[in-house]
């Protein structure tokens, strides 16, 4: 059973598919084999056409925007459904204590042309490490290219509350957050969800499904072989350990499950739906490197978890705990585990 694709407005005149199409996976350097470039824009125009009309990118993953760039383009030649794409303007590490206008100029005319297009939809700000002042300046002048009419929505992407907070009352026009935000990563709920409700400011939660890891293929399988194979497996299975360890995810595929089959429906759904239902959580972003996954993807919309459902995962949940502090707290900790497999330095790339 499936059902129309849910939408929601970011703001007036523009409105999203609640769940966006992901390409972090198709970038250069996720860790997964190269695709053939025409199957990845035939099953990403496929995805269009089932209502998935909306892409999240950003410029540091390696060959995406020019990947959408083509989507788009073909997309226009054949009269295809409006697409709407959300880019990220995230400056080097090292770029950071003397980051001028120049560069986010750059930076934002450089996705322009990747990408064929004259106004981006929405650009989602991120700023590395908190200890080098700039990021409301850096903000504002990402403002003044909405204000021209090269940027129609400005976002952030994994700020805590507190900087987050900063560029609100800086009087920068944040719509968006997107976030790490599933099951095992609720970092997200409580005072950030509270904020961002209160200030129309919408969650976009990436990592809905721990990189696959909240799917069928391992429930009741060992843990996967190191190298994993893709830089989701690894960055997921921090997660993983953070919430009490295989275990503990096993615990939850054992009840994901049970409530899928309640529903007639996959675990993945519920945990995607699941998602959905949060407070302040606009759309969810899940990986969608081609269209295997699109009948899952639209059952998530004809999924209404009941009052035991949530209190049984509720009960759960509350027994594994969350990943402690902010959201993007670890992966910044200098020296920590999480901060160790980031990349800071893939604009320069």
């Amino acid at each position: 059973m499936s059902a129309a694709v849910e939408r929601i407005a970011l703001a007036e005149g523009y409105d999203v598919a609640r769940l966006i199409n992901g390409c972090w996976q198709l970038s250069a350097g996720h860790g997964r084999r190269p695709r053939d470039r025409r199957a990845a824009v035939d099953a990403l125009l496929q995805r269009a056409d089932a209502g998935f009309t909306t892409f999240d990118c950003a410029d540091i993953y390696g060959g995406v925007e020019e990947l959408l760039g083509e989507v788009l383009a073909a997309n226009r030649r054949r009269g295809g459904p409006p697409l709407q794409v959300h880019t990220k303007c995230v400056p080097d590490r090292s770029v950071l204590p003397h980051l001028d206008r120049a560069y986010v100029r750059r930076v934002v005319d450089r996705s322009l042309v990747r990408l064929g297009i004259e106004r981006l939809d929405l650009v989602q700000f991120h700023w590395w490490d908190y200890a080098v002042p700039g990021l409301v300046e850096a903000a504002g002048w990402l403002e003044e290219l909405r204000r021209e009419g090269k940027i129609r929505l400005l976002g952030a992407t994994n700020f805590d509350l507190p900087h987050l907070r900063q560029l609100v009352d800086a009087g920068i026009p944040i719509r968006t957050h997107q976030v790490q935000y599933s099951l095992l990563d609720r970092r997200p709920a409580g005072a950030m969800a509270d904020y961002c409700r209160a200030r129309g400011i919408h969650l976009l939660a990436y990592g809905t499904l721990a990189g696959g890891f909240l799917g069928p293929r391992y429930h009741r399988a060992p843990p996967p072989a190191e190298p994993l194979a893709n830089r989701s497996l690894v960055k997921y299975r921090l997660i993983i350990d953070e919430v009490g360890g295989w275990r503990r995810l096993q615990q939850l595929l054992d009840l994901l499950l049970e409530v899928a089959r309640r529903h007639r429906t996959s675990p993945a759904t519920v945990a995607t739906r699941w998602v959905l239902d949060r407070p302040a959580v606009a759309a969810a972003i899940v990986g969608s490197p081609d269209a295997r996954h699109l009948d899952d993807h639209r059952r998530v919309f004809a999924v209404a978890l009941e009052p035991e459902d949530r209190r049984r995962l509720d009960a759960l949940l509350a027994e594994m705990g969350s990943p402690a502090g902010e959201v993007y707290a670890l992966e910044r900790e200098p020296g920590g585990r999480h901060a160790s497999i980031m990349k800071t330095e893939l604009n320069r790339a």
